[in-house]
């Protein structure tokens, strides 16, 4: 049986930007290795799963080439541009309501994901930047955020494999609380070697565990991201309580059948 595929740049206006994800339309839920074989064969840094519901809702999976995870926010993006109009997805971190902006964006509502302050000792080797470019460090069940100094120490960061494997299982997201040029309020990168991915190019799930921490580090709730990755991308983001919103654009750049 044939499936539609699309790879969706996510969280960019033009193609070969952003973030590409795979979107791949059901007619029914399938085997979790099977779609793990996709997701490693098309090695795009996620690919979500989309089953639809009686109620018009979708059953939303995400796969890296390597594991399924519980959250991704530009593969949940590139799923909402591909379906168009206002859609809900049902994950496995609850509900995610997506919602088409006038100007073209599209706004997700996806949970926070807080953080607890750790030790920041060691991260300048680990990442390939000096000690004193390290300002704090927090940490939870999965990920990792270290703060640095400026946008300059995001972009100087390295995506060391073996070292950053030694936070086993958990994503390291880089960022930084001053900004860059123009109505940047914060720069960041993302590394998840131990989900099959040296370098995230545009992580919206990463802004889930961003969010929190900037709004309580500044005392705003809305912020202008940029994510330094070679690709590179931009959202807008709005911290409400428990949740965030992200904003973001998308392009679909090859629509197919998967045949498999």
């Amino acid at each position: 049986m044939a499936h539609p595929l699309h790879i969706v740049d996510a969280f960019t206006d033009h193609p070969f930007a952003g973030n590409p994800a795979g979107v791949v339309q059901l007619d029914e839920a399938a085997e979790a290795e099977w779609m793990q074989a996709v997701a490693a064969e098309l090695n795009l840094a996620d690919t979500a799963f989309l089953v639809p519901r009686a109620d018009g809702d979708h059953d939303l999976r995400w796969f890296t080439p390597a594991k399924e995870v519980d959250l991704c926010g530009h593969a949940t993006l590139a799923s909402a541009h591909v379906l168009g109009g206002t859609r809900r997805f049902h994950t496995r971190v609850g509900e995610l309501i997506c919602t088409p902006d006038d100007d073209g964006r599209i706004a997700m509502d996806l949970p926070t994901h807080p953080t607890e302050p750790a030790p920041h000792d060691g991260w300048g080797p680990i990442l390939g930047l000096d000690d004193r470019q390290i300002c704090s460090a927090r940490a939870s069940a999965d990920w990792d955020l270290i703060e640095v100094a400026d946008a300059a120490a995001v972009e100087a960061a390295e995506s060391r494999r073996e070292p950053l494997l030694t936070r086993r299982g958990h994503a390291i997201v880089v960022a930084d609380t001053t900004g860059a040029d123009g109505d940047i309020d914060t720069v960041c990168r993302v590394f998840a070697p131990s989900a099959g991915i040296d370098e995230d190019p545009v992580t919206g799930s990463a802004h889930t565990v961003i969010g929190p921490w900037i709004a309580e580090r500044t005392g705003r709730t809305a912020f202008r991201c940029r994510q330094a990755s070679a690709r590179g991308g931009l959202l807008d983001l709005e911290v409400a309580g428990d949740r965030v919103v992200l904003r973001g654009r998308a392009v679909t750049v090859i629509s197919g059948e998967l045949r498999a």
